[in-house]
C-alpha cells in the first residue's frame, strides 16, 4: 500500500504569496463563537444573554472527555445564544458577543507545569486543539503519552496546501517557543527517543532557522521533505519522517508516535507563560480574487465578511470562498460564517473560477489510482455507490478500504474527466458509518 508511492506524487502549485508577510491584527465589532470547533462533543454554554465578558472568560465548558473549552475572544456583552449549523452539517449552539472596543483581558494566570499530567491539564484549560485543520483536542493527544510507549514525536510543519503560510510564519517568528516546547516534551515524556520536525523543502528559510535553533540537540532532527502533496497528512508525514506505517483502524499512538502541529506546539508553549487561552487565530487570506494577500490575526468568531473587507477583497469579484486551502477546503454558504480554532486560511476564488464543471465519462486512464497516496481505487468506490442493495454496497466499500481515504483531493485534481471522485469517497465513508450505526442498534 505504501512503498515508493508513500511520498505522494501530486505536484500542485505552491503559491506561497504571503510567506514573507507577518500577520496584521484586526478587531471586529461582533463575534459569533460556535461551541463545536473540534472533533468530539460540543461544549456546553455557561453564559447567558446580557452577561458582560472579557477576553479569556470561559463561555462554554467541555462537556465530554473528547471536547474543548471555548473562551470569549473580545470584551463586551453577550447578545444572543442561538443554534448554529456548521458547514459539515452538524449542529451546535453559538454565542454572539458585541464588542465594547476595549479588548480587555480577564484575570489569567500561567499554569504550573512540572509533570505530564499537569501539561495535559494545561492543554485542556487552554482550549487547545490541533491547529493544522483536524481540531483534535490536544489534551487527548498528549494523554496518549501516559502509556509510556511514545518513542517518536513528529512536529508537523509541512504546510502542503497552496497559499497557506501561517505555519511558515510561526517557524520564522516563534522559533524560540518551538525550541522550548520540544525540550519540554522531551523532559516530561521519558519514553521519547527522538523528535523529528518535518518541513517541505519549499520553505528554506524556516528550515535554516530551525536547523540553527536545534543545532547540538542530539534527539532532535529537522527533516526536509519533498514538496509533494499531501505531505502534511498525518499518516503521510509519519511514514515519510519515521518509516512507520499506521495500520488501518490504528492511531499513531498505537505505533509509539505522537504528532503535533507546529503552531499548536507554539500556542501551548506561550499559554504556559501567559495563561491566555486560545482566543484568536492567524490565517492566510489569498486566492485568485485577492489582489493583496495577507496573513491576518483575528479573534475567533470573526465573520468571514469582516475579514475579507479588512483585507480589501472586492465582493463583486468574489465567487466561491473556502475555509482552508483549495485542495481540502470547504466552501461556505455565506460570508456571515465565523472563523473557528481550525481556520488556518480563507481561499477566495473569482466568479469565473467557481463555475460548476460538467464531468464526462471515465476514460480508464488510472491517474486517480496512480496519484492516490494510499494506493486506493476511487473508481471502485464510485461503482459501489451505484449498487442498489445496501449490504452489497457497504461490503464492496469496506472490501476496497474506503475508510482509508483521507479526502486529500488528489484523485479529483488529476482526473481529466473532472469526475467528483473525492466527493464519492466521502459519500462512501458516510454509507459505511451509517450502516454500522444501524447494525449496532439492532444488537
Amino acid at each position: 500500500m505504501f512503498g515508493k508511492r508513500s511520498l505522494g506524487r501530486t505536484h500542485i502549485p505552491h503559491r506561497k504569496n504571503t510567506a514573507k508577510l507577518s500577520a496584521v491584527e484586526m478587531t471586529p465589532e461582533e463575534v459569533w463563537i460556535p461551541t463545536m470547533q473540534h472533533i468530539g462533543a460540543p461544549a456546553t454554554v455557561t453564559v447567558k444573554v446580557g452577561d458582560e465578558v472579557r477576553i479569556g472568560d470561559r463561555i462554554a465548558e467541555a462537556s465530554a472527555p473528547v471536547s474543548s473549552h471555548i473562551y470569549a475572544s473580545v470584551s463586551g456583552k453577550v447578545t444572543k445564544i442561538e443554534d448554529y449549523l456548521r458547514p459539515d452539517g452538524r449542529k451546535a449552539q453559538a454565542v454572539r458577543i458585541q464588542s465594547d472596543g476595549k479588548m480587555e483581558w480577564a484575570d489569567v494566570k500561567p499554569p504550573v507545569v512540572n509533570t505530564l499530567d499537569e501539561l495535559v491539564a494545561a492543554a485542556r484549560e487552554c482550549g487547545l486543539v490541533g491547529l493544522g485543520g483536524a481540531g483534535f483536542p490536544t489534551d487527548i493527544k498528549l494523554s496518549a503519552a501516559k502509556r509510556g510507549n511514545i518513542r517518536m514525536l513528529v512536529i508537523n510543519a509541512a504546510e502542503c496546501e497552496p497559499y497557506i503560510t501561517t505555519d511558515t510564519r510561526t517557524m520564522l517568528e516563534h522559533g524560540e517557543s518551538i525550541l522550548e516546547g520540544v525540550l519540554l516534551l522531551l523532559s516530561l515524556i521519558p519514553s521519547l527517543e527522538q523528535v523529528i520536525i518535518g518541513i517541505e523543502k519549499n520553505k528554506p528559510a524556516a528550515i535554516r532557522e530551525l536547523d540553527r535553533l536545534f543545532d547540538g540537540e542530539e534527539k532532535v532532527k529537522v527533516k526536509a521533505l519533498p514538496a509533494l502533496y499531501p505531505q502534511g497528512a498525518e499518516k503521510m508525514i509519519i511514514y515519510n519522517t519515521t518509516g512507520i506505517v499506521v495500520k488501518e483502524g490504528k492511531l499513531p499512538a498505537d505505533h509509539g508516535v505522537l504528532v503535533v502541529n507546529v503552531t499548536t506546539l507554539v500556542t501551548l508553549t506561550e499559554y504556559l507563560h501567559t495563561g491566555k487561552p486560545l482566543v484568536s487565530r492567524s490565517l492566510t487570506v489569498d486566492g485568485p480574487a485577492v489582489s493583496e494577500p495577507k496573513n491576518v490575526t483575528a479573534p475567533i468568531g470573526t465573520s468571514i465578511g469582516d475579514i475579507l473587507a479588512f483585507v480589501g477583497v472586492d465582493p463583486d469579484q468574489t465567487g466561491k470562498v473556502l475555509f482552508g486551502g483549495p485542495m481540502m477546503g470547504v466552501a461556505i454558504a455565506n460570508d456571515g460564517e465565523p472563523i473557528t480554532k481550525t481556520t488556518n486560511a480563507l481561499t477566495v476564488m473569482r466568479k469565473c473560477d467557481s463555475l460548476y464543471r460538467e464531468h464526462t465519462a471515465c476514460i480508464r486512464c488510472g491517474r486517480c489510482v496512480a496519484y492516490c497516496p494510499m494506493g486506493l481505487n476511487p473508481t471502485v468506490f464510485a461503482k459501489a455507490l451505484d449498487l442498489e442493495i445496501k449490504e452489497d454496497k457497504v461490503k464492496r466499500l469496506e472490501e476496497y478500504k474506503v475508510e482509508l481515504c483521507m479526502e486529500c483531493g488528489c484523485c479529483s485534481y488529476v482526473c481529466p474527466a473532472g469526475r467528483p471522485l473525492v466527493q464519492n469517497n466521502r459519500m462512501g465513508k458516510a454509507e459505511v458509518r451509517e450502516h454500522r450505526a444501524h447494525r449496532a442498534t439492532l444488537k
